[in-house]
């Protein structure tokens, strides 16, 4: 048994050949393959001008997604909180979760990367204190009750279909936001399991009940090939793309935020990093059973820009030779 996971971002960088339109497609069409394969969630990431089109409205593709499926969660993770507006975001977040009859999870942030702040005329000093105000009036918005927001009494409509509003958490990478969540008494994204450590132990301080050990596994991209070399040579340019471009995001954001993504100059670079790799279906079969019940198969079809026929390529082979053994 394992839990499988899609994750889009939408990067479409020009050499990838594909129009944003046709990617929007293949990513709808994967949706509704991987709710009839039992996946247990699909992952929206979101940012914000970023010249390869990464998905800037997860809310948006989140609704569209929940149109064609019927079973598989489907999660945003993260929304920047700083450049919403919180009340016009509890409505959105309310109607996609009717829409979706209560299979949205929504995982906020405070963001990070310098250039999207300045494109919301944002202070990103600010951030913090918006992702607070943002978590606060969300679940008050959601409560069914009038709330006081900004000296005015307002209710927010429809209510969700889950009953208090979806399933809400923080996302970070620091001490701070790990404390921050479980003062919030929301869930916590960890960055890792060693962040997940302060939300844990903030949390049992509080009083509140222990939210256990911590459950993320291996966030790093898989394809699936016969012929591994081959595999490579389809995949291995897009993998140097979306490491460089995350690792500029990272760079541009200074010291204390996650340090996954680095300048690679070559495919070497990534095949040595470990984040990227290329597995037989036999391999991950292997892998995932070693790893026991609670493992996670990450599927992330169309990172950096690869094709849909490469992505469906890899999808298939786990619809054929990996699903059926687990």
């Amino acid at each position: 048994m394992a839990f499988f996971v899609m994750r889009f971002d939408m990067r479409n960088p020009a050499e990838a050949g594909t129009s944003m339109a046709d990617r929007y497609e293949a990513a709808l069409d994967m949706a509704e393959w991987a709710d009839r394969m039992g996946f247990y969630t699909i992952v929206l990431s979101e940012h914000h001008g970023s010249e390869d089109g990464y998905l800037p409205s997860a809310l948006t593709m989140a609704a569209a997604m929940a149109a064609r499926t019927k079973r598989v969660r489907i999660r945003v993770a993260a929304l920047v909180a700083a450049f919403h507006d919180p009340v016009r975001l509890a409505e959105d977040a309310a109607v996609v979760d009717n829409l979706s009859r209560g299979r949205l999870d929504l995982v906020v942030g405070a963001g990070y990367v310098p250039s999207e702040f300045d494109m919301f005329a944002v202070d990103i000093k600010d951030r913090v204190r918006r992702t607070v105000e943002a978590v606060t009036v969300l679940r008050d918005a959601w409560s069914g009750r009038p709330f006081e927001h900004r000296g005015s009494t307002i209710s927010v409509t429809p209510a969700p279909c889950t009953p208090g509003g979806p399933p809400l958490e923080l996302g970070g990478s620091s001490e701070g936001a790990a404390r921050r969540a479980a003062r919030l008494g929301v869930g916590f994204m960890a960055a890792d399991a060693g962040i997940w450590a302060f939300y844990r132990d903030e949390t049992i301080r509080l009083g509140r009940p222990d939210p256990g050990p911590y459950l993320g596994g291996d966030t790093g991209f898989v394809h699936l090939a016969h012929d591994v070399e081959e595999g490579w040579r389809r995949i291995g340019p897009h993998a140097v793309y979306e490491s460089n471009a995350y690792g500029r995001w990272l760079h541009e954001s200074g010291p204390g935020t996650a340090d996954v993504y680095r300048r690679a100059d070559s495919v070497a670079d990534v095949r040595a990093s470990g984040q990227y790799r290329v597995l037989r279906p036999d391999d991950l079969v292997a892998e995932l059973a070693e790893r026991g019940p609670l493992a996670i198969g990450l599927m992330h079809p169309m990172m950096g820009g690869i094709p849909p026929e490469v992505a469906w390529d890899s999808l298939r082979l786990l619809e054929t030779e990996v699903l059926p053994r687990l």
